[in-house]
């Protein structure tokens, strides 16, 4: 049984929309490794060690992430990445993911975003615009009527967003989620990445 010592601090990173959170704005996913899952609800432990229980309900969308490339990449593709600002106005990417067709428009915008290392840099959704294959890539990414350029380094690395569902859930897999209560009180999963094949989802 989890420890309401263990649960409650962690909890505090789970209780946000699926855009963000309302104190400040950041989106703040939560990263671990699933211990046990039922039709209803997944244990994990955090990066940080924590256990968690997480309900799961019908609306709960679930994506599985496998390995890309960066040739993957292509103009009208859309895509997130989790960004460094950069001096000049660009952005450098931290990862990418390129989200299967019918998931286009998913989480659209351009957000602050706490990434894998702890640090709050920026989440954009978007549209690859224009494309510029020379030492990597460099990107516009659309979304809204804005668009940002992203710069995107040669060892960062690329993953596919596809549709899923729990099968994908066992005991092992990597995944970052976000969760909401529900009208209980509960934490209860809006939106899972899981990895496949053993993969870390990097964003």
């Amino acid at each position: 049984m989890i420890k309401p010592r263990l649960f409650i601090p962690a909890l505090s990173l789970l209780l946000l929309s699926a855009g963000a959170a309302a104190a400040d704005n950041v989106i703040t996913p939560v990263r671990g490794t699933i211990d046990a899952v039922n039709d209803s609800s997944l244990q994990i432990t955090t990066r940080q060690g924590e256990k968690l229980s997480v309900g799961l309900t019908d609306n709960t969308r679930i994506n599985g992430v496998s390995e890309a490339k960066m040739s993957d990449i292509k103009p009208d593709s859309f895509i997130g990445t989790a960004a460094v600002p950069q001096a000049d106005g660009t952005l450098k990417a931290l990862e990418v993911h390129v989200f299967a067709p019918s998931l286009r428009g998913s989480g659209e915008g351009f957000n602050p975003f706490e990434s894998a290392n702890g640090q709050v840099n920026t989440m954009t959704n978007g549209t690859v615009g224009t494309l510029v294959n020379s030492h990597g890539r460099t990107m516009t990414v659309k979304f809204h009527g804005q668009q940002k350029t992203v710069q995107v380094p040669d060892d960062v690395p690329v993953v596919l967003i596809s549709p899923a569902d729990k099968s994908v859930l066992k005991p092992g897999v990597k995944v970052v989620l976000f969760a909401t209560k529900d009208d209980k009180g509960q934490a209860v999963a809006r939106g899972i990445s899981a990895g496949v094949n053993g993969l870390t989802p990097p964003m």
